[in-house]
C-alpha cells in the first residue's frame, strides 16, 4: 500500500519545486548546483515530520537556502583559485520571467556577477528579501541568525548592489533590437554596425575556466570589442570552422543572448548589459564546457518569483 503522507508530501513538494529553484539559482549562480541543492531538500524533506509544518512553503524555502549557503560557502575557495574570470552558469529562460523585469533583472547575469561580490550570508538576504519579499524575521529564522544581524546585512548588501548596479537599463524592446543589430553586425563582420552599438567604455568579460582558450582578462573598449565579434565569421573558434558554427537568438537569463553551436555541442553563450540609451555596456561570453550543460539540454527555466 502506498503511503497517502508520503504522496501529499511530493505533491506539496511539487508545487514549490519551481520556486526552489529560483532562490537556489539566484543563491549560487550555478544551475547544476541549484538542481543538487533542490534533490537535497528533498531529501531531507522526506525525512521531515511534516505534521509540525505550518507554512511548506516557507519551511522549504528555509531548508533550501540554508542548503544553499554551505554550498556558497565551500565554493568560495573554488572560485577565488579560478582561472580568469568567473562568471555564473547561463540558464535559458522562459515562462514569466521576461514579462516581470524584477524577476528577470534579479537572475541577468550582470546582477548575478554583482551578487557574487557579495559575502555569502548578504546574498542570501538579500536574495531572500528584494528578489522573493521575505521579511526580516522570516530570514532570520532561514539562515539562522538574529532579525538585527539580517537587518544590517540586507543594509550593507543593498547599499553594494545599488552602487554596482545602476537601476536605468533600457526598455526590453529596445534591448531585443540592439540584440538582433548586434547579432546581424557580428555574423556579418561589420565592425562600424557594431561599433555604433557599443559604449565607447564597453567591458567584454570571458569564462573560459582554463578549459578553453580564452581572454584572461576583460577586454575594454568599443574598437577591441568590436573587431573582437566582427572576427568570429572570419576565423575558426574551439576547433570549429566559420561555415560549421550555428549562432541563434535565445532568451538567457532573463533577457535576449547569443547560443554559439558547432556540431553536436554548444560552445559558447553571449549575454548583455545596457545602458539607459540602449547601449551596450557589458557583454559576458560563457564558454567553460562544464557551464554550458543546463543550455545544451535545452531545458528552459522558469524564474518566476511567485
Amino acid at each position: 500500500m502506498s503511503d497517502p503522507s508520503a504522496h501529499a508530501g511530493q505533491q506539496v513538494f511539487h508545487e514549490h519545486r519551481r520556486l526552489l529553484f529560483s532562490v537556489a539559482y539566484r543563491l549560487l549562480g550555478s544551475a547544476a548546483d541549484a538542481e543538487d541543492a533542490v534533490q537535497d531538500a528533498w531529501i531531507k524533506w522526506s525525512a521531515a515530520d511534516r505534521s509540525q509544518v505550518a507554512d511548506p512553503k516557507a519551511y522549504l524555502t528555509r531548508i533550501v537556502s540554508n542548503l544553499a549557503l554551505e554550498r556558497l560557502r565551500s565554493a568560495r575557495h573554488k572560485r577565488e583559485t579560478y582561472v580568469g574570470p568567473w562568471l555564473p552558469e547561463p540558464i535559458l529562460t522562459g515562462g514569466d520571467a521576461s514579462e516581470a523585469v524584477v524577476d528577470a533583472e534579479s537572475v541577468s547575469m550582470a546582477m548575478l556577477v554583482v551578487l557574487e561580490t557579495l559575502s555569502p550570508l548578504e546574498r542570501a538576504v538579500f536574495v531572500l528579501k528584494e528578489v522573493f519579499g521575505f521579511g526580516h524575521a522570516e530570514i532570520a529564522e532561514a539562515v539562522d541568525r538574529s532579525e538585527a544581524a539580517v537587518r544590517q546585512a540586507a543594509h550593507r548588501a543593498r547599499e553594494h548592489v545599488r552602487a554596482r548596479r545602476p537601476r536605468f537599463a533600457a526598455d526590453r524592446s529596445r534591448q531585443r533590437e540592439v540584440t538582433e543589430r548586434f547579432f546581424a553586425a557580428a555574423t556579418g563582420g561589420d565592425v562600424n554596425a557594431l561599433m555604433e552599438l557599443l559604449s565607447p567604455d564597453v567591458t567584454l568579460w570571458t569564462d573560459g575556466g582554463g578549459k578553453v582558450r580564452q581572454a584572461l582578462r576583460p577586454v575594454v573598449g568599443a574598437a577591441t570589442v568590436a573587431a573582437w565579434f566582427a572576427a568570429i565569421g572570419t576565423v575558426a573558434y574551439q576547433g570549429v570552422e566559420p561555415a560549421d558554427m550555428k549562432a541563434e537568438l535565445v532568451e538567457l537569463n532573463g533577457g535576449p543572448g547569443v547560443v554559439f553551436s558547432g556540431p553536436g555541442r554548444v560552445i559558447a553563450t553571449l549575454t548583455f548589459d545596457f545602458d539607459a540609451e540602449g547601449r551596450i555596456t557589458a557583454l559576458h561570453n560563457v564558454a567553460n564546457p562544464d557551464k554550458l550543460r543546463s543550455v545544451a539540454e535545452g531545458t528552459a527555466h522558469d524564474v518566476g518569483t511567485r
